[in-house]
């Protein structure tokens, strides 16, 4: 089994940038043939590492360190009005954890989402190997959270669990039902199930203050940042 004092760690070309225009980004991974088990992975997440599929990954960009991990500290969070709103609003929707593994309906739902949502992204357009990739591959640790009204999904998100915490890769819903605000209610969800099951942060991944589509992260407060290698609350802008 690998660890982080073994680890070998590559460096990707100059690319451009999925979410900052005009801008070159290089991205580090860990070498594709390392055995990351669940500690490991842990680790590489505390020191802001993302799991992209079987990839574990940090952006490693040359003068620019706009992506910054984010962590809810889950015993101190309490949601907004907003947020309390979002729960009322959503008392319909049903949650179940099920394993990580392909099922069409789940498969037809993110074709929606992308189609609809992302046509812009580098995720477009979808395709089922694509799916499985990103969702499906590399996930031992994993469950997904279904969202459903009755029989219907209507949203569902990949999520990791980790040493001190629960990972939220990625959140998708169908676009009909856009006015519910899914996305709010799924990591809402995860806070409640990381404190339920005794860990203390939910990963958010990266927040990029420039980019308008990372906005959400920030409304959840108290907020943790990664920087100089050291957790620190995000001060209110």
């Amino acid at each position: 089994m690998s660890s982080l004092r073994t680890l070998i760690f590559f460096a990707t070309p100059e690319h451009p940038c999925s979410y900052l225009d005009n801008r070159q980004a290089t991205t580090m991974f860990v070498d594709p043939r390392a055995a990351v088990d669940k500690h490991l992975y842990s680790q590489l997440t505390e020191l802001g590492f993302r799991r992209s599929g079987s990839h574990y990954y940090r952006p490693h960009c040359h003068g620019c360190d706009a992506c910054i991990p984010v962590r809810i500290p889950v015993q101190q969070f309490r949601p907004k009005r907003s947020q309390r709103r979002v729960w009322r609003s959503n008392s319909d929707v049903e949650f179940h954890v099920t394993p990580v593994q392909y099922r069409e309906e789940c498969y037809q739902l993110y074709q929606r989402y992308i189609h609809q949502r992302h046509q812009d992204g580098d995720m477009f357009p979808p395709s089922r190997e694509q799916f499985t990739s990103f969702l499906i591959e590399g996930t031992p640790q994993g469950f997904f959270l279904e969202m459903r009204v009755g029989h219907r999904l209507i949203a569902m998100s990949a999520v990791d669990t980790l040493d001190d915490g629960l990972s939220a890769i990625y959140t998708l819903f169908d676009p009909a039902e856009d006015a519910r605000s899914l996305g709010t209610l799924a990591i809402l969800w995860q806070i409640e199930e990381t404190r339920r099951r005794g860990l203390s942060h939910l990963y958010l991944g990266y927040w990029i203050r420039q980019c308008r589509k990372m906005n959400y992260k920030a409304r959840y407060r108290p907020l943790q940042q990664l920087t100089n290698g050291e957790w620190r609350l995000l001060e209110n802008d």
